[in-house]
């Protein structure tokens, strides 16, 4: 197990935040997933609310799917349209925010993980 920690203990560098000091649109999405991973919901949605919003659309598919039986191509396509867009959304304002804070607040929301 001792293998397992010292893998996904690893961090890497965001190039863009290294060059620029902001932050891009998927900063503290891997902080996310290892909070989740933790049970640390709160802390995962400070990071990076994509990775609940995904476990979310992941899970009601799955319900809907196990549900429903056959559907139409149509119905799938348009709904995968809109959880796209939405979660386009989510990262642009995630990125805004942040970078908001940082910048006009100095408030930084993507402390290091403990």
């Amino acid at each position: 197990m001792n293998w397992f920690k010292k893998i996904f203990g690893l961090g890497l560098p965001c190039l863009f935040h290294s060059l620029t000091g902001l932050y891009c649109p998927g900063c503290g999405g891997t902080r996310a997933v290892r909070s989740l991973l933790r049970g640390d919901l709160r802390m995962s949605f400070q990071y990076h609310p994509l990775v609940l919003y995904a476990v979310l659309v992941l899970f009601l598919e799955m319900i809907l799917r196990a549900f429903k039986g056959r559907k139409t191509p149509l119905d799938h396509k348009k709904r995968a349209r809109i959880l796209i867009l939405a979660g386009a959304a989510i990262v642009a304002a995630n990125w805004i925010f942040k970078n908001y804070m940082l910048v006009f607040k100095g408030v930084d929301l993507l402390p290091l993980m403990k």
